[in-house]
């Protein structure tokens, strides 16, 4: 048997750890499982709920920022839209064919062994899910203390102390109770659709009423550096980022062979007619050099255009980073639990509360991870340097896919994609990677560096036999885990 992280190694012990001597919990659930709670509606509210978090408030500026013009500016988000839905096909059949939760995370442990899938694992947790947490904190902070600051800098350390209290909120909120956060979700993406919504209607309002001067000679002064290109591109996937994330919870989706694709192709092709069209009201409000200039651009945009209702915007869309945070700590929670159950993680981060089903240890964990993050409050510094370590691991998973279509031919695949969909999506994903060597080499250099710093991590943590005296130590830690959160091991 494999040896786990925390020194367990016989099924003997971990029936032991998976019952601890806790308070007897009234009305207790007879199995400790988690429950198949989401149908259709919340599969779309959960990948609208990431996706309309916070990218598209704050994203712009970095795209602006690196191709130089409107109309190249409008070609990255068309393109990374198109880009999302042909991974998000690949997701579909990864994710029928390989119904577990955990996403990236199961499709790299099936296809690749547990070395990468706990590299993946590794990545996930250090850099780009507490990262993204921290992102959509300090985006709530900033249109939340913007409009208390409008002739000043915000102070950083005010941004950075509501964030990290809105994300030990949401934390909280998670591990009391799931089905509350889910619910909330439906409200959430009617809010932040209709963020969205007036955002469109006043550009279109305004472009209407002939103010087009910004898309005058729209691909004038383009930028032609192949590096600045793909540091664009990662911006605009940033803010699409989360079309997988449905993926995690796919054990807690109803028919997910049918819901998990449905609710992808309703969404993707949604959010990029969406973010296509807000781009656009930005720029029919704002000039490029105005973009530049905020950090808030909602705010700026809602102060050029509303008059005395410019706050309405920025509390729409504060309400839309809190939203998509929410279901972000949630879901990527999954990830971090399925990684613990399947022995590369410490056991105390795969059980679940006895009375709520919610992996508390995953999410808290999590949590002082996303509270570290915020040491930094550059958000397109923290865009970059997530974007290049997840995308590298969403080539993985689709290199999976192929590589299971020649390993393992006869898998059911309910959904199954043409072969050139995900050989275009992999060539695409190497391009972006390969070419912001010449323009970010430390940002990628970083990203490398902490992804293989997980192997000797594995090596010792994992393969390797560790002395009694530490078995013990994890073995306690453990069963004070359990006690501390009335917490038990999942069962079959």
């Amino acid at each position: 048997m494999t040896v786990t992280s925390d020194g367990v190694q016989s099924p003997t012990e971990r029936q032991l750890l998976s019952a601890p001597e806790t308070p007897a919990v009234e009305h207790a659930p007879e199995k400790i499982k988690m429950k198949r709670h989401m149908g259709l509606l919340e599969g779309i509210a959960v990948i609208l709920g990431i996706i309309f978090g916070s990218g598209i408030f704050i994203s712009p500026k970095g795209v602006i920022e690196q191709v130089d013009s409107v109309g190249f500016t409008l070609v990255v988000w068309v393109l990374c839209g198109l880009l999302s839905m042909i991974g998000a096909l690949c997701y579909a059949e990864l994710g029928t064919c390989i119904p577990k939760s955990g996403g990236d995370y199961a499709y790299i442990h099936e296809a690749f062994g547990p070395t990468l899938s706990f590299l993946y694992l590794w990545a996930a947790n250090i850099v780009f899910v507490p990262t993204t947490n921290s992102i959509m904190g300090l985006t709530f902070a900033k249109y939340v203390i913007q409009p208390l600051f409008p002739e000043c800098d915000m102070p950083d350390l005010g941004v950075r102390l509501v964030a990290a209290s809105v994300i030990c909120f949401l934390s909280f909120l998670n591990c009391y109770n799931v089905k509350a956060t889910v619910r909330l979700q439906n409200v959430f993406m009617f809010c932040k659709l209709l963020a969205l919504g007036v955002i469109v209607a006043i550009g279109i309002v305004w472009m209407s009423l002939g103010h087009v001067e910004n898309f005058n000679n729209a691909f004038a002064h383009s930028s032609h550096n192949p590096g600045k290109i793909s540091k664009a591109f990662y911006s605009g996937i940033f803010s699409y980022s989360g079309w997988s994330y449905l993926n995690f919870m796919t054990e807690e989706l109803q028919n997910p062979f049918v819901n998990l694709p449905r609710a992808i192709y309703i969404s993707l092709p949604l959010v990029t007619c969406i973010y296509v069209l807000a781009n656009m009201a930005y720029f029919s409000v704002l000039s490029p050099q105005e973009m530049l200039a905020t950090d808030a651009i909602a705010v700026t945009f809602s102060n050029s255009v509303l008059g005395k209702y410019s706050w309405i915007l920025p509390i729409m869309v504060a309400i839309s980073a809190f939203g998509g945070l929410s279901i972000h700590i949630m879901s990527s929670s999954r990830m971090l639990y399925v990684g613990a159950r399947n022995g590369q993680f410490p056991a105390m981060l795969s059980h679940l509360n006895m009375k709520k089903l919610t992996p508390m240890s995953s999410i808290l964990f999590l949590n002082v991870l996303s509270l570290i993050m915020l040491c930094s409050s550059d958000i397109q510094l923290l865009i970059h340097y997530c974007t290049i370590v997840e995308t590298f691991f969403v080539t993985l998973s689709v290199s999976g896919l192929l590589y299971l279509r020649w390993k393992q031919p006869k898998l059911e695949r309910p959904i199954k994609v043409h072969v050139s969909i995900p050989i275009i999506f992999v060539l695409i994903c190497l391009f972006l990677l390969i070419l912001p060597v010449t323009e970010s080499p430390l940002i990628l250099l970083g990203g490398v560096l902490i992804t293989l710093s997980g192997v000797p991590v594995y090596y010792f943590g994992t393969l390797q036999d560790k002395p009694e005296k530490f078995k013990k130590i994890m073995r306690s830690l453990t069963i004070f885990c359990q006690k501390l959160f009335i917490a038990a091991h999942e069962d079959d």
